[in-house]
């Protein structure tokens, strides 16, 4: 340890997150050079004489890798609450959005939205992600369903990455639902976003992967083939929304293309769970929008443990299925809802998470050289960060191992 360090965090309660079981290390210390984990080690083999500019007595405090929000749909404008009171008075989902309402309301609302009326209402939620200890978050347009409305998502998304201390993965969801002047001509449609919007999302750099809603009330199989193939061309990866209201066989083209994740996934099979296994796909829960929807059918939890499907949990924060901005809450459904384990909804939250963005080679766990993004809990165990319900005992957050206020 002759190289000093930038921070030197003393005396935490580590949880690496490098492996399976979550196991807790006490009385353990991290020093941080550069933005990167440095090195880690017990208090007892700390030299006397090591010297850092900066120093943290955690006091025993649980020190995690900083939580990562993996599915989110942060950049929107307006809200639904009325679509709340409806599906209440017994509307299914899925009747809200064939009359107009859901995906499309928000469209209108975004598209008649400014850039930096945008920015200004994404902010709030992304100051909230964040104060609940999320250091790194995926943005996905999907609202404005035109070449210069998704355009201006997927900048806003990159301008809120810049302006906070947060690392913002963006992802082009065009292929979210269909445009009202694409009415019937879905496949008119998948072609403006194959050979106009993907590419210019690709030229100008703002996008970081590709997805797509295949289901019934998005689109079909060849349709979301097709634009995956396009993202390929390109140099993309891919993610899915896939088996949410039915199994259309999604998880595994999603597989077939050795896409990053597929998500939601409630209606999946073996087959599609097996797929994701051998492609390497990231099964990410979202029980925010299972419980916000009353849904009755959660993922098969088991086949993926069976399968070795690594699983990751997220907010999917979005104004009409999942209202949430509190990933620490998500744990807490995970496992309640789909009877997750605590290690398994912390590994969902962090290590998991990275790899269902592609940043597992840098994020996701406290390992020598990764990213230092980390979060301090007044907790004592892991199984306490999802045991409270809408609880947050975050006591510090850093990323790039600079700490930043809550």
């Amino acid at each position: 340890m002759t190289t000093p360090f930038d921070l030197l965090l003393r005396n935490v309660r580590l949880v690496s997150c490098a492996e399976d079981d979550c196991a807790v290390a006490s009385a353990a210390f991290v020093g941080i050079a550069q933005g990167r984990i440095a090195h880690i080690g017990r208090m007892a083999e700390l030299d006397a004489g090591v010297h850092a500019q900066a120093e943290c007595d955690a006091q025993g405090a649980l020190l995690t890798p900083g939580l990562i929000d993996c599915h989110t749909h942060l950049v929107y404008a307006g809200d639904r609450a009325r679509e709340f009171e409806m599906r209440l008075q017994g509307q299914s989902y899925e009747a809200i959005s064939r009359a107009g309402g859901g995906i499309r309301s928000t469209v209108r609302e975004t598209r008649a939205a400014t850039a930096s009326e945008l920015f200004v209402q994404s902010e709030k939620r992304l100051r909230r992600l964040m104060n609940h200890g999320v250091t790194t978050v995926e943005i996905k347009s999907g609202y404005g369903l035109s070449l210069d409305d998704e355009l201006k998502c997927l900048r806003v998304a990159r301008e809120l990455g810049q302006r906070h201390p947060v690392t913002v993965r963006t992802t082009l969801l065009a292929a979210h639902a269909l445009p009202p002047e694409f009415d019937g001509r879905a496949d008119d449609y998948v072609a403006e976003i194959v050979e106009r919007i993907l590419p210019e999302a690709a030229r100008s750099g703002l996008a970081d992967a590709v997805d797509a809603f295949c289901d019934t009330i998005g689109f079909t199989p060849a349709q979301t083939r097709r634009v995956f193939e396009a993202a390929r061309a390109l140099g993309l990866p891919v993610k899915l929304h896939a088996e949410q209201l039915s199994n259309q066989h999604g998880a595994a083209l999603a597989a077939e293309f050795g896409a990053l994740s597929a998500d939601h996934l409630e209606h999946v099979d073996e087959a599609g769970a097996a797929a994701m296994a051998r492609a390497g796909t990231v099964a990410v829960m979202l029980p925010g929008a299972y419980y916000f929807l009353r849904d009755t059918q959660p993922p098969p939890i088991a086949l993926f443990r069976q399968h070795r499907v690594p699983m990751a949990v997220a907010t999917d924060s979005n104004p009409g299925t999942s209202p949430t901005t509190h990933l620490p809450l998500m744990m807490n459904m995970a496992c309640t809802l789909f009877r997750m384990t605590p290690a398994e909804a912390l590994l969902g939250v962090t290590r998991h998470a990275a790899r269902a963005l592609g940043l597992q080679a840098t994020h996701g766990s406290i390992e020598v050289g990764r990213q230092a993004d980390l979060c301090l809990w007044d907790a004592d165990t892991p199984a306490e960060l999802a045991c409270t319900i809408g609880g947050s005992p975050l006591r510090r957050r850093f990323h790039d191992g600079i700490e930043q206020p809550l």
